[in-house]
């Protein structure tokens, strides 16, 4: 532009001769000049003074926005590590309630098996006691019946021996066997339980070598008696056993019915923990995605930071370079209108 000016300089003043226009023209045309050199400067002043305020603007909007950024990734970082701690707390659940349905399960298949082992162990002692408790009512009854006809003479045209001449309760059975009055099946059933029960005589009758009840010498009262008792006591033991059995019984379905719903509230939570499970390793995953978007974002911004940086310091360069170009010109203006 200075180029310019002195071109102008030269045409004027070589018109000022050629017409010989006279000096306070060639004034005016100066004065014109630097006017219109000033006015451009203030203009462009202006200008640059509301680019240098854009700069500043975005320079800070962009600097908000990676502070933002980073904030944000750190909030998102944050929330990543804690939906990780939260899935390997529920993890660590799921393991410690699986444990426990294990435990569950073997504790409740032990106590079926005891039950089994139980009930198995009563059913057998039932049938022994069923199978004795008929032999002794079948026995009785026939001896009852012999007793009210006063038929022993009977017996013995059936059997060869009579019970009055049984001289033990041995003899008898066998006696009543020989008359088909009682199958051979009863009198050994009797005959056993009558050996059981010297068996669980005193240790003080064992030591003094007691006989054996079976070789007592009694008459026919005295058997149907000795029969009596142990039918009374055969039913008491049946009875105590039944009732052992029921107590048994009620116990299992107890304890069953506490261990399965103690399953039962582990499987429920164990379901709770692996859907919590999957809801964190989903909010991870979303967490991780906006991480990676807000990451990308941050490196947009901090590049288009970089660019504005580059571009706001050209344009002051090119201004700065203006206001040289403008004062050299107006400075050869001025020297110009020196007479």
């Amino acid at each position: 532009m200075t180029s310019c000016v002195f071109i102008m300089l030269a045409g004027l003043t070589a018109v000022a001769h050629a017409e010989s226009t006279p000096a306070e023209k060639v004034l005016q045309l100066l004065t014109s000049l630097m006017d219109k050199i000033d006015k451009e400067g203030v203009e462009a002043e202006k200008t640059f003074d509301e680019f240098t305020h854009w700069c500043d603007e975005q320079k800070n909007n962009i600097k908000v926005d990676i502070k933002m950024g980073k904030a944000e990734a750190a909030d998102l970082s944050a929330a990543i590590e804690k939906e990780i701690a939260k899935a390997d707390a529920f993890r660590t659940e799921i393991e410690e309630l699986a444990a426990s349905i294990s435990k569950d399960e073997a504790e409740l298949k032990s106590a079926k098996e005891i039950r089994a082992t139980e009930h198995a162990d009563f059913a057998a002692d039932e049938k022994e006691s069923n199978e004795v408790i008929g032999a002794l009512q079948r026995a009785i009854a026939v001896l009852t019946r012999e007793k009210s006809k006063h038929s022993a003479s009977m017996l013995q045209k059936k059997g060869g021996n009579s019970l009055n001449q049984a001289r033990n309760i041995a003899e008898a059975l066998s006696t009543m066997v020989h008359a088909s009055l009682l199958s051979s099946a009863d009198a050994s059933t009797l005959t056993s339980l009558m050996q059981n029960e010297q068996g669980s005589g005193s240790s003080e009758d064992d030591a003094l070598g007691a006989p054996d009840p079976v070789a007592y010498k009694v008459d026919r009262d005295d058997i149907i008696g000795t029969l009596d008792n142990l039918l009374e006591k055969a039913k008491d033991q049946l009875g105590k056993a039944r009732k052992t059995e029921a107590a048994n019984r009620h116990n299992f379905e107890l304890l069953e019915q506490s261990i399965n719903d103690s399953i039962a509230a582990d499987q429920k939570n164990m379901a709770a923990a692996k859907k919590n499970v999957a809801a964190c390793e989903e909010a991870k995953a979303t967490a991780e995605g906006d991480l990676t978007v807000t990451k990308a974002d941050m490196k947009e911004d901090e590049a288009a930071l970089v660019r504005l940086v580059q571009d706001c310091r050209n344009g002051k360069r090119d201004y700065e370079a203006d206001v040289k170009s403008r004062a050299e010109e107006t400075k050869a203006l001025a020297l110009a209108k020196k007479p």
